[in-house]
């Protein structure tokens, strides 16, 4: 124990190591819980079903690895770090429940893919705005103008899925929000700010986690096309197809933003 409080620099990052394995225990426990009863057990060629729990484990090892790396890199870029954190452990809590809904239901879980996008893409949208803090200080406005443009993306999307909204509309109003925050990303103050003032290490990633969002986030408004506009798909294929998304759209944004934080501590 005092070799592992002097390496992690303290008692106060000794806490914080602490709740990374508590953390990493809880996931342990979901995970045993998840697996208790027969209605809920993998059977075999339930590839849907494999992807589901492939990712929540990705998700849960990512969660672990972020928090370290903000405990090791601290200093400006320990709030994006954890930040990437949070998303990865929320993203794992619902990817958990979700595999339980499909092997017990066979049902597609969107309202749960719904409830982890409208809490970890505004997460993600505020990291361009944190790691640009990191480095220089940016207007408040990129932040809310990312914020409300991941509202006005997802809210009336699910309503569409959902039959609140006519699917069309939704579709319609929450490609105009994808548009907007592509334009922030692209051409907007976040752009400039990242172009002039941004580091080599932070110019590179930015580059990365905008053409995330651009490339990335494309398969969710195509699925959305293809199963409500279009005369459905298989809903077993687009399930794995979305789940494979989020290796990129939450675990590789997330480490992009590490290797910026990580580049950035080491030239120093």
């Amino acid at each position: 124990m005092q070799f592992l409080t002097t390496y992690f620099g303290g008692q106060n990052k000794m806490k914080n190591l602490i709740a990374c394995f508590s953390i990493a225990g809880l996931f342990a426990g979901q995970t045993a819980l998840a697996a208790s009863g027969d209605t809920t057990i993998l059977q075999s060629g339930d590839f849907v079903g494999y992807s589901f729990w492939l990712i929540s484990m990705a998700l849960a090892a990512s969660t672990v690895f972020f928090l370290m790396e903000s405990l090791r890199i601290g200093g400006k870029w320990a709030t994006s770090l954890t930040v990437s954190a949070l998303v990865t452990f929320i993203a794992a809590f619902h990817y958990f429940y979700m595999r339980e809904v499909w092997v017990s239901t066979g049902n597609t879980p969107t309202d749960f893919r719904y409830i982890d996008w409208l809490l970890t893409v505004p997460l993600l949208m505020i990291e361009f705005y944190l790691i640009l803090s990191a480095i220089t200080k940016v207007a408040g406005s990129v932040f809310w103008k990312l914020l409300i443009g991941t509202l006005v993306m997802l809210v009336p999307g699910y309503m569409g899925e959902a039959g609140y909204l006519n699917a069309t509309v939704g579709f319609v109003i929450g490609m105009i929000g994808w548009a907007y925050i592509l334009f922030e990303i692209f051409a907007g103050e976040a752009s400039r700010v990242a172009a002039n003032e941004a580091t080599p290490a932070v110019q590179k990633s930015y580059n990365l986690m905008k053409w995330t969002v651009t490339i990335g986030w494309a398969i969710y408004p195509i699925g959305y096309f293809l199963g409500y506009l279009a005369g459905g798909t298989d809903m077993g294929t687009l399930n794995i197809v979305y789940n494979l998304a989020d290796v990129l759209n939450k675990i590789a944004f997330g480490l992009f933003i590490w290797y910026a934080a990580n580049e950035d501590t080491s030239g120093r």
